[in-house]
């Protein structure tokens, strides 16, 4: 996959996560208000929160790869993407399902896209500094 195609992954990527971020808060905030018990709701708020807001972030990497040119460091910044695509995938996937369905020990794996946002930010700092070139 070359730089151009990974990076309009990430930016199709970031925008479809950023529809669904709306759609899922929009979800909560119309049709599980007073049916979920208030824990699980604002579970649910949260896992809708942070996916919007890595939308945004994944949106960001993939401009930089895209704009960044040589001035960057594109091996950090894809191992972003896919950290930060991680993260959503695991930490607000399993908010969703423990929200929506009480299965406690979902909590459990939660931190696992914790580290992936975590890891993903470091990654896309490292990113932002040029590549060493031999």
């Amino acid at each position: 996959m070359t730089k151009d195609l990974f990076a309009q992954a990430l930016l199709s990527a970031a925008a479809v996560v950023g529809a669904l971020g709306v759609a899922a808060g929009a979800f909560g905030a119309h049709s599980l208000r007073g049916v979920l018990e208030p824990r699980m709701f604002e579970i649910f708020e949260t896992a809708a929160r942070y996916q919007l807001l890595h939308a945004l972030a994944l949106g960001l990497v993939g401009a930089l790869l895209l704009f960044g040119g040589e001035r960057l460091n594109a091996r950090w910044l894809r191992i972003s993407g896919v950290l930060l695509l991680t993260g959503i995938l695991i930490f607000c996937g399993t908010l969703y399902i423990l929200s929506l369905s009480g299965v406690r020990w979902l909590g459990a794996i939660t931190p696992i896209g914790g580290v992936a946002f975590i890891a993903g930010w470091i990654a896309c700092a490292i990113g932002v500094w040029p590549a060493r070139r031999s």
